[in-house]
């Protein structure tokens, strides 16, 4: 391929990419989720105070619900937010940035990878197309900036082989996947050393660059020393944790239960590590059926265009095609593509919730589109002058089964939708109010709140009406300011128990369908995209 040409294609390649994840990214997704808002409001607040939203300066890990998210997104977000304002663009124009670049460094990658401008090009074309990366990166998920930076860290350490400088800066785009998302804390320090044990032959021949990458990648990971040796770090992990899951010691004693083999076999064969090993292992592998990968993808409606698989599903013959070519002609670096995919679900399955997951194994996203590319190429090569047709074919198919990326979107309640709505009418009539009582019932409305009334964060942080509280390593907020958010209707505190207790008050009440007496008159209800109802407000004098 000349140059030019060459060059013209990556840029249409990169417009695309663009595109496709800003057009119309205030409105697709419907909504920012409770995440989304924790990140730009966090952001918000370091920009005006130099503190998070609990009152800590420039911190390394955001506590935020009480998972305690990691500080690069935060910090990433601040200049979108600074130019365009503490809104929906504000906050996705970082991922949109960022996603737009990975697809870029993808090509830089496979082509360092393979030799070949062909395989970049067609990579970077895969995942500038990819629902699956499309998805994660029109709305502010940690996950695929990790994506970014491994691609990066990977892209620099391939061309560590030509130029021994690379390895070196190789560590920094790895050190900082592992402050971006937890996969990624799982993730690269184990294909750093998978990888090292491959190459290793070739890499101790430069032992003085070793050593000195090593050393940087230690003094950029110091600053977790703290955060490790406390509690902080396992609050996510508490979440998530298979060991953690109530059902697990339960399920370990029914099975003893259920066995009529003599003491101590059914200890010795149901116990915490084999019940774990088993549930890893169902997990692991719930991430290579074709039923994930090719036809229905991942079930949580927040985190994939749901009807449609991770992959395209025109792309199964051509994977295993690259697969092929990869060990048919011993390319070099087919051990990084192969430990990259099959190390990417590692993180993901000492997990329990929604399995398979599409967020937490977005790693292996860019690995999969280059194992693609491979086999497009090696296709081409078996029917030689067919190629273009070949191409042709292609963009169709991957236009055709891109026709599917909105219909996931109508899921509105998933997205939380309806709180901006509520939030910029409390906002307009807020000075109207004794008492604003806000439901939980959908989430962290304090969060929305915050954000979309553009809250003074160093009000928020003074607020002597704040009122935290933790449950089961979640932090929730019931008061600020006049400001209350309880689980109206549903675990005991009604519209009539509030009535009672703040009778001197002019209440404004949000709550969902069913919080109130439907004689009660209606100021405001907010449906979701459906037609379901979402919201309902009230007022009490």
């Amino acid at each position: 391929m000349k140059k030019w040409s060459m060059k013209i294609l990556l840029s249409f390649v990169i417009v695309l990419a663009f595109f496709l994840r800003f057009y119309r990214v205030t409105e697709i997704p419907p909504s920012l989720n409770w995440d989304e808002v924790s990140i730009g409001y966090n952001a918000y607040s370091i920009l005006k105070t130099g503190k998070d939203e609990w009152g800590r300066t420039l911190p390394v890990h955001f506590q935020s619900y009480g998972e305690y998210k990691l500080p690069v997104q935060v910090y990433a977000s601040i200049p979108g937010i600074t130019i365009f304002g503490l809104n929906e663009l504000g906050v996705r124009i970082t991922p949109v940035v960022y996603g737009t670049l990975t697809v870029l460094v993808l090509f830089f990658l496979a082509r360092e990878l393979s030799g070949k401008d062909s395989i970049g090009l067609i990579s970077s074309f895969l995942l500038a197309t990819s629902v699956w990366h499309i998805h994660l990166t029109r709305a502010s998920f940690e996950s695929s900036f990790s994506v970014f930076w491994i691609v990066l860290g990977i892209w620099f350490a391939v061309k560590g082989f030509r130029a021994k400088k690379f390895w070196l800066f190789s560590t920094i785009p790895f050190a900082l996947a592992i402050y971006t998302y937890n996969s990624a804390r799982v993730f690269t320090p184990l294909f750093l050393l998978v990888m090292f044990w491959i190459y290793r032959k070739e890499i101790l021949k430069h032992k003085k660059v070793l050593y000195k990458s090593v050393f940087i990648f230690v003094i950029f990971m110091l600053p977790l020393a703290a955060f490790w040796l406390g509690g902080e770090a396992t609050a996510r992990l508490k979440l998530v944790s298979i060991t953690d899951d109530p059902g697990f010691v339960l399920r370990i004693n029914k099975a003893r239960g259920q066995t009529n083999l003599p003491a101590p076999l059914p200890q010795l064969i149901h116990n915490k590590v084999t019940h774990f090993t088993y549930v890893f292992t169902a997990n692991y592998l719930s991430h290579f059926t074709p039923n994930y990968l090719f036809i229905s993808g991942a079930p949580h409606k927040q985190h994939h265009v749901q009807m449609i698989g991770q992959l395209y599903a025109f792309q199964a013959p051509f994977l295993i095609a690259g697969i092929f070519y990869l060990f048919k002609w011993r390319e070099k670096f087919r051990w990084i593509l192969v430990s990259w995919v099959l190390l990417a679900f590692v993180p993901v399955s000492i997990t329990i919730d929604s399995i398979p997951h599409a967020l937490r194994t977005l790693i292996a996203a860019p690995a999969y589109q280059i194992i693609t590319a491979y086999g497009i190429y090696w296709t081409c090569l078996v029917v030689r002058r067919k190629d273009l047709k070949l191409a042709f074919i292609l963009v169709a198919l991957i236009m055709l089964s891109w026709t599917w990326q909105f219909r996931g979107y109508l899921d509105s309640r998933d997205w939380q939708y309806g709180n901006k709505q509520v939030v910029e009418f409390i906002k307009k009539h807020f000075v109207e109010y004794d008492l604003i009582v806000f439901t939980r019932h959908y989430g962290e409305p304090h969060m929305f709140t915050l954000f979309y009334f553009g809250w003074d964060p160093a009000k928020f942080q003074n607020d002597p009406n704040l009122n935290r509280f933790e449950t089961y390593d979640w932090v929730r907020v019931l008061n600020f300011d006049k400001f209350y958010f309880p689980d109206l209707g549903d675990t005991g505190t009604t519209f009539l128990d509030i009535v009672r207790d703040n009778g001197d008050k002019k209440i404004l009440f949000v709550g969902k369908p069913g919080d109130f007496p439907s004689e009660t008159p209606r100021l405001l209800t907010v449906d979701f995209l459906n037609g379901d109802g979402a919201f309902e407000v009230v007022e009490v004098k």
